[in-house]
């Protein structure tokens, strides 16, 4: 009798330790395991890449470049740093001025389209010479949503139940939000789209702010360490990333991201990947302090960035 009773609880037990090991494995992949992902290779766009080499002064321009702690300009690319205080936070607005859609780019960790395979923003921008970086999309996060990337399709399912567009670059440098349930990605492609960032939300459009006070991303703090990326007119950015979750800095809200944004006169802004992740890099450093939760001041390492570079 007690050996018929005991059999039970031995499957049962079995069974649990099964399902805790399949359920930690669940985790392990998708937050820790690197993992190469197989793509289908698509003709990249490359219009984005033509219109750099096309320009003559490319390389002589950048040999002169003139650089100071604050800015940088090489004839070819022009980038200037100022820092604010804005509610109790500080913010680090990179304000650029290109002659070319190519110098605005993006790098994937260690070169590699993947789940969990990740790089400080540093890093990716040390391997790929970039002036000024910030961090992007952390697209390596999820396993839906589409990914483009300097003209090459990597990932072409759409985002299950997001409430928020997609910022898209296109090869003239313009900026469109889209739906990824209105357009394929190949679409997007053909149509021009260089980079996708599958993030959000959109913070301005058509110069109007588009978020209330009340949005947050998910289940995010109200006031947090931000990451955005605007356009003013053509070929002319604001890149953002603002300190948060410190004694010293309070950290924006999203609608606060927006007004910023908005001020500096952008027609379109987006918010990117946040938090721990907000981190700039500009000629050789980070620039502000990048931390996960006020206790430490570290980059956290990312899936991909967005730079100006040669």
């Amino acid at each position: 009798m007690i050996e018929f009773l005991k059999k039970p609880f031995a499957y049962a037990a079995v069974f649990a330790v099964m399902l805790i090991s399949a359920n930690v494995y669940v985790l392990l992949r998708t937050y820790l395991i690197p993992s190469v992902e197989r793509y289908s290779p698509h003709t990249p766009n490359t219009s984005l890449y033509e219109s750099v080499t096309e320009n003559e002064d490319s390389d002589s321009s950048a040999e002169g470049a003139v650089i100071t702690d604050n800015s940088y300009s090489d004839g070819n690319v022009n980038i200037s740093i100022s820092t604010l205080r804005l509610y109790d936070t500080d913010i680090y607005v990179a304000e650029a001025v290109l002659s070319s859609p190519g110098y605005l780019k993006t790098a994937l960790a260690d070169d590699t389209f993947g789940r969990n395979i990740t790089q400080k923003t540093s890093e990716t921008a040390r391997a790929n010479g970039a002036i000024l970086a910030v961090n992007g999309d952390y697209y390596g996060a999820n396993s839906r949503g589409y990914v483009i990337k300097n003209g090459v399709l990597y990932r072409d399912t759409v985002r299950r139940d997001s409430q928020y567009d997609d910022l898209a670059i296109y090869s003239d440098g313009s900026f469109g939000i889209i739906n990824e349930g209105t357009v394929s990605a190949q679409e997007l492609v053909n149509s021009g789209v260089v980079n996708l960032f599958a993030f959000g939300p959109t913070l301005v459009s058509e110069g109007e702010i588009t978020v209330s006070q009340d949005d947050e991303v998910g289940k995010a703090m109200a006031n947090n360490p931000r990451t955005a990326v605007g356009i003013i007119d053509n070929l002319h950015y604001i890149i953002l990333v603002s300190d948060g979750r410190t004694r010293e800095s309070e950290g924006l809200s999203l609608y606060q991201l927006a007004e910023v944004m908005r001020q500096r006169g952008c027609k379109i802004a987006y918010n990117l990947d946040g938090g721990g992740s907000s981190t700039m890099y500009f000629n050789g450093k980070v620039i502000n302090n990048p931390t996960t939760n006020g206790r430490k001041i570290s980059e956290r390492a990312v899936s991909d960035i967005v730079y100006i570079g040669r």
